[in-house]
């Protein structure tokens, strides 16, 4: 059974079980059932959501960069402040250095395998990344599953907390539609975790991870990302993680189904994905309820 599944067997008015209890007899986590953003200070909020826009601009900014661009707009923060945030949000400067990169120590760090590769038809290749979301009284996470060669996002989920159990969520949601040639990711600990890998190694998928360090391993999401904030999340001030999560919906099947991409010779994701699907004589998927076009 699904961890989705399983979350919905929680009964928070058990007279016998606590959540707690009933979270650990079904293997979640008791975070995962709770979805609430974070709390934090409002001058914090703009701090954090200042970083963000910056890091879009300036993924290579490290905290000292990132201070000086703070101060710049008037704040008079330090940096030992700035990597706090930064710590807060799960972002780091990205430029290609020796041993940076931060997975479990207890997990398995797979090869890059997409270097050369030409990338030419839908299902060859997946992709996924986790970016930060501001919200007026808080911050989420989303994490996004995409289809490299059409751009198409396959699933997506919303946390409150950066354990891998949400990234599982999605991932068994986009395996259910079809199964990829190869997998990439980072190097983070929710997608080296065993709970993350061992889906896909029980179907025979290829898992590729980026290169420490590195922005344009996975730039593609990185774009999707940049589409995602400055076109739906930066233009509303979500209230509460409801709104949210109906907003970045809405956005993401304009992002599928309506907008046209350059590099897709102005065809849409879903398009794309749909010829290319065809192509190969892949059976029907079924679009995800949250993903369908309205």
């Amino acid at each position: 059974m699904s961890r989705h599944k399983r979350r919905g067997m929680v009964n928070r008015g058990h007279p016998d079980l606590s959540v707690a209890r009933q979270c650990e007899l079904l293997d979640i986590s008791r975070s995962s059932v709770y979805y609430n953003p974070a709390q934090v200070g409002e001058y914090e909020l703009e701090l954090m959501e200042l970083t963000d826009r910056q890091y879009l601009q300036t993924p290579f900014y490290g905290s000292r960069k990132m201070t000086a661009s703070l101060k710049k707009h008037g704040h008079q923060v330090n940096r030992k402040r700035v990597q706090r945030l930064m710590r807060r949000m799960s972002i780091e400067a990205i430029y290609r250095r020796p041993n940076t990169s931060r997975p479990d120590s207890r997990h398995k760090v797979y090869p890059y395998l997409l270097r050369g590769v030409q990338i030419d038809k839908v299902n060859q290749v997946w992709a996924t990344d986790i970016t930060y979301i501001p919200m007026t009284r808080g911050f989420i996470y989303l994490v996004c599953i995409m289809d490299w060669h059409s751009r198409y996002v396959l699933s997506w989920r919303l946390s409150n907390t950066l354990e891998a159990d949400f990234c599982v969520d999605a991932l068994e949601e986009a395996l259910s539609c079809a199964v990829p040639g190869i997998f990439n990711t980072d190097q983070g600990s929710q997608f080296t975790s065993e709970a993350f890998t061992s889906v896909l190694l029980n179907r025979s998928v290829q898992i590729s991870m980026d290169s420490a360090g590195s922005y344009m391993d996975n730039v593609f999401v990185e774009r999707l990302w940049r589409s995602v904030k400055y076109e739906e999340v930066y233009l509303k001030a979500y209230d509460s993680v409801a709104r949210a999560k109906a907003g970045i919906g809405a956005y993401l099947r304009f992002y599928n189904n309506e907008r046209p991409h350059q590099a897709l010779d102005y065809r849409t994701p879903a398009q794309v994905f749909e010829e290319g699907r065809n192509r190969i004589r892949q059976p029907e998927v079924s679009l995800t309820p949250e993903l369908a076009p309205v």
